[in-house]
């Protein structure tokens, strides 16, 4: 199939151009017009859905880019699926999920195709190499994350830093000041995740900028095979810890507490646990967790109706943040401040 990077390379333009050509959106020179009709005539090419849409059809489907990868939790990814299709059907659209290794050219095969009207991406690294071609595409497209580099996107992402200085702020209130985090697994990080850094660097700031004098420390949840523990690392880095917040997965945060059973200490007796930006039911442990919750829905929610908005045409906030909410269990307590 003909596509748009071909009729680019004929007509020696860049994409861009091309989409502002048959799109109409812009102006061009009537020289650089006739090079781009030439080359789609003899190529072949057809118009792509956004020039389709421009024209007034649609075909109400929406590409859902989200590559699968060795660090991908299931459960969290598919919570973001099923909201994302789940609004995309409030307004009569159905998703074509691409899940493929190589994200790039899933984006381009349907950019080129008749599929799609719009494109919603997962799943961000903090340098994502989808987001330079998504400039490009002619398609209305929104990011679920925020990357290093936001120029000419369109963002919404729960808001991790203050979920992180929430957490920190209410421990801290209870008296605390030796507070310890447990993040993901390392290859997390190491992957490129936008989200996971972002929690963690806030975790940090929060405890060094508060004026209580607050010391924490991070711990990865520990690898398969990994003999030391989450919490026997962050014993060791904070002696009189007396706080925990957890910024990782479901099978993380039982490993934790059965840790800090196997140290004979209680929660929240002898140490209070928050969970934080979890996409899990955190009422079901023992005891129930205070949360900072992911709000999977709303973000699913959100990404869809501002794909929406600019298939209407209407303008869009570049960056929106969702703010955290706290949900109280009985897992945190006050203790005297020494």
């Amino acid at each position: 199939m003909t596509t748009i990077h071909d009729v680019a390379k004929a007509a020696g333009v860049s994409i861009s151009t091309v989409s502002y050509a048959l799109s109409g959106k812009r102006s061009i020179r009537a020289d650089t017009r006739l090079r781009i009709d030439a080359a789609v005539r003899d190529l072949g090419y057809r118009a792509n859905a956004g020039a389709r849409m421009l024209a007034g059809t649609r075909t109400n489907i929406l590409a859902l880019s989200a590559p699968m990868h060795a660090e991908t939790h299931p459960p969290a990814f598919m919570s973001f699926v099923v909201a994302i299709a789940t609004a995309a059907r409030r307004h009569d659209y159905d998703i074509l999920l691409l899940t493929e290794a190589d994200p790039l050219e899933g984006l381009r095969r349907v950019a080129s195709s008749q599929l799609v009207d719009g494109v919603v991406l997962m799943d961000v690294d903090t340098d994502d190499a989808r987001l330079p071609l998504l400039r490009e595409l002619d398609l209305p497209a929104t990011v679920v994350g925020v990357p290093r580099d936001t120029t000419g996107l369109v963002c919404v992402d729960f808001d991790f830093e203050e979920a992180a200085r929430t957490s920190v702020r209410h421990l801290a209130d209870q008296g605390h000041r030796s507070i310890g985090m447990v993040g993901h697994a390392a290859a997390l990080y190491e992957h490129g995740s936008n989200f996971a850094p972002r929690f963690r660097d806030a975790f940090v700031a929060a405890i060094e900028a508060d004026p209580r004098g607050l010391r924490g420390a991070v711990a990865h949840a520990p690898a398969p095979g990994d003999p030391r523990d989450a919490v026997e690392v962050l014993q060791e880095a904070l002696p009189d810890l007396t706080a925990l917040v957890l910024n990782c997965n479901e099978g993380a945060h039982r490993a934790v507490l059965r840790s800090l059973a196997a140290r004979g200490l209680r929660v929240p007796d002898d140490v209070s646990v928050v969970s934080a930006c979890s996409s899990f039911d955190t009422a079901e442990f023992v005891p129930a967790l205070d949360v900072v919750p992911l709000p999977a829905e709303e973000s699913g929610r959100r990404a869809v109706e501002l794909t929406m908005a600019q298939l209407d045409g209407r303008s869009t906030d570049q960056v929106q943040l969702i703010a955290p909410t706290w949900i109280a269990g009985r897992s945190t307590a006050e203790v005297a401040v020494s």
